[in-house]
């Protein structure tokens, strides 16, 4: 057994601030894990409310829970990670999270007009993007994005 305390799904919950069906979810998907008693109920090892927190703050800035399993595979699940661990992390996620903070910018800059989208609903639209010429550029808020198109991780495909 772990020298950490063990906590119950509704203490996690409680502290955390996350539903328990959300946790079981997360512990679904291997995000974090628990252990049983002989009643089959599930208890947490303390540190899994750093990871928790961890999981709700990444989703906050609007990271897929895939790419946050993939950055909590590298951490230890016995023990609260190290400084050194979360400095690693961080730093793999600077430019994603860069690119996620430049494209809330062209959000909230061009929110009040035309955003490429296609829809010629406004007529904002009509002036902006007259026949949809920027239909080739390819789905979606095209001028949000500077080539229409970003990659997983975030940044940005060349439309060269």
């Amino acid at each position: 057994m772990s020298r950490h305390a063990l906590i119950t799904i509704g203490q996690l919950s409680a502290r955390s601030g996350v539903a328990t069906s959300a946790l079981r979810y997360y512990e679904d998907l291997g995000l974090i894990r628990s252990e049983r008693t002989s009643g089959n109920q599930r208890r947490y090892l303390q540190p899994t409310l750093r990871r928790v927190a961890f999981i709700r703050s990444a989703q906050r800035v609007g990271l897929t829970l895939e790419e946050i399993a993939e950055a909590l595979a590298t951490l230890p699940d016995d023990h609260a990670p190290t400084k050194a661990d979360w400095a690693r992390l961080s730093r793999s996620w600077r430019p994603r999270i860069d690119a996620q903070i430049e494209r809330l910018e062209r959000l909230r800059d061009r929110l009040d007009s035309c955003i490429g989208c296609g829809c010629l609903s406004l007529k904002t639209c009509a002036l902006n993007n007259p026949g949809d010429v920027v239909a080739p550029r390819g789905p979606g808020a095209v001028f949000l994005e500077p080539t229409g198109r970003i990659r997983r991780d975030g940044s940005a495909v060349s439309s060269g």
